[in-house]
């Protein structure tokens, strides 16, 4: 019998972070982020699951026995969706219904008064029209899990977020710094244009010369 691990697990589109950002730029509210600790270990096993006794920690005269998970481990590849499916289920639960076209972001309505809630595995942005929905929202989230709240969003998958009164304001420096100490460009030489100016570009360049008078 086939036995096949799920293993698919919704994250936010960068276009849907972007498409946040803008709707709180347009109507001034604020966007916040928290994280969720030791998320894998907030998840009950499914499947029967063996591990090989870590180094150093084997029992004397059982050496070559084998230890049963009882929770999802950072590394098994059905952990990040169960770990999804663990939250989705919690926030549809406590009224946060999940957006049919983008899994990963849920928004819920109160009295004219708007929270979406952005997930990327176990960072959460959140944008709200009213402070007292994003308290409650932690209310909710605290009961169940361990959470750290970060405040307003000012570093998130490579973007730095600067949230002002005047907008909001987007930039990849930092990630562009780590970019070119990995390929070692830290002391390289800056320039103004990537490409030579006025150079004619033909998609034909590099070709095998024809001769015209045969056609």
């Amino acid at each position: 019998m086939a036995w096949t691990i799920k293993k698919f697990c919704p994250i936010a589109r960068l276009e849907t972070i972007r498409l946040l950002i803008a709707l709180a730029a347009q109507n001034q509210w604020p966007i916040h982020q928290m994280d969720v600790k030791s998320i894998f270990l907030n998840v009950t096993l499914e499947e029967e699951v063996y591990v090989n006794q870590p180094k150093g920690f084997s029992v004397n005269g059982h050496e070559n026995k084998v230890l049963k998970l009882k929770k999802e481990l950072y590394g098994l590849k059905q952990a990040p969706r169960a770990w999804y499916s663990r939250l989705d289920n919690y926030l549809q639960k406590n009224g946060f219904p999940r957006c049919l076209h983008e899994y990963a972001l849920y928004v819920k309505k109160d009295k004219g008064d708007i929270l979406c809630i952005c997930i990327y595995v176990d960072d959460l942005i959140l944008m709200e029209s009213n402070p007292h929905m994003y308290e409650r929202f932690k209310k909710v989230m605290v009961q169940e899990f361990e959470m750290s709240d970060m405040d307003l969003m000012s570093y998130y998958l490579g973007l730095e977020v600067k949230q002002r009164n005047d907008g909001i304001f987007i930039s990849q420096e930092a990630y562009a710094r780590e970019t070119f100490k990995k390929f070692k460009m830290m002391e390289c030489n800056p320039v103004n244009t990537p490409i030579e100016c006025g150079i004619k570009l033909s998609k034909d360049d590099g070709a095998r010369k024809v001769d015209s008078t045969t056609f």
